[in-house]
């Protein structure tokens, strides 16, 4: 894990990122700058479980290709739930808490994994752990309002005018982050480099 002292507030961005690119790029600005960060943690994930492997590339190369495209030092890109053999982002946040005592985290998710997050291990679990911060993806600003997630904590949703506060809040708390959206998507590039 990359280090910490007490007190920072650091945003925990997650993923494949197979490949990782622009939009990846953009909602880690958007995070940092939104949400007031001091960093924002890359955590290239072994392989979500709700995905299909088969078009997966290497842990190294996915973290490699991150480095490459993450956004200034205040970006750290790590894999460390590999070393620790964690499959689960609840079992993730658990062990990032555990091992921080008196640092701010926040979960970044992309407003694209709203609409299946009721499928995670633990979703509610995961809420209860850290505030969150949605960040708008293309054709999903209106979709998100209509996610279990959305509905099951309507009550802790905070409004975007105070994203700075959110990393000091209390979870549940979530905002949703409207702002600049890219188009661009992993498995679109995959499509596109496996097209004749």
């Amino acid at each position: 894990m990359p280090h910490v002292e007490k007190g920072m507030t650091v945003g925990l961005f997650g993923g494949s990122f197979n490949p990782p690119h622009q939009g990846h790029v953009l909602v880690a600005e958007i995070a940092l700058r939104r949400l007031g960060l001091d960093q924002l943690w890359w955590m290239v994930t072994p392989g979500n479980p709700l995905k299909n492997h088969g078009e997966l590339a290497g842990l190294e190369e996915r973290v490699q290709l991150s480095r490459d495209i993450a956004p200034g030092p205040r970006v750290k890109v790590t894999a460390f739930e590999a070393a620790h053999k964690l499959h689960y982002t609840a079992q993730t946040l658990d062990f990032v808490k555990a091992r921080n005592p008196g640092v701010h985290f926040v979960w970044i998710m992309g407003a694209d994994n709203l609409k299946h997050f009721h499928r995670w291990q633990n979703w509610r679990g995961i809420a209860r752990t850290f505030p969150i911060a949605v960040i708008d993806r293309p054709g999903s600003t209106l979709a998100y309002l209509s996610s279990k997630m959305a509905k099951a904590f309507s009550h802790a949703r905070v409004d975007e005018d105070d994203a700075a506060v959110l990393p000091f809040m209390r979870a549940p708390a979530w905002t949703f982050i409207h702002g600049p959206r890219s188009s661009l998507s992993s498995s679109a590039i995959r499509r596109d480099r496996s097209a004749p």
